[in-house]
């Protein structure tokens, strides 16, 4: 079962490297400024997005296979359909250990993959309003 409580949310919310799948480099849209605010607020935001080259001023990942840093959270802000890529891409990394998908993106095969696989799994909900409500 994907995580509910505010508990378990807070503690995966306690994680500090986040690869943001589908970050976007343009300031208004919430792919944009999610992975910004968690940047702001301490989190080392890792940007993934084939068609950027740089995003706050930090290194763009094609995808999560060539992020070479030390993963803890996947956090993706891509459609639905797309998720169970990813969600495949995180599973080949030994680091992962929370898939979370935004508010508004949800795949339950692909959720329970990687519960399966013993990975955390955060579904149709947005870190920004989770940090605010339990950390901030």
């Amino acid at each position: 079962m994907p995580v509910e409580s505010a508990d378990e949310l807070e503690e995966i919310l306690g994680y500090e490297t986040i690869a943001v799948v589908g970050c976007s480099s343009t300031p208004g849209k919430a792919a944009h400024d999610v992975p910004k605010y968690l940047l702001d607020h301490g989190y080392d935001v890792i940007p993934v997005n084939p068609f950027a080259d740089e995003i706050f001023g930090r290194e763009v990942y094609d995808s999560l296979a060539d992020v070479e840093a030390e993963i803890d959270v996947v956090c993706i802000f891509r459609p639905s359909e797309e998720v169970s890529e990813i969600v495949d891409a995180a599973l080949e990394r030994d680091d992962v250990d929370v898939i979370w998908t935004q508010q508004g993106i949800r795949d339950d095969e692909a959720a329970a993959r990687a519960e399966t696989a013993n990975r955390t799994v955060v579904q149709d909900r947005c870190m920004k309003v989770q940090h605010r409500r339990l950390v901030a």
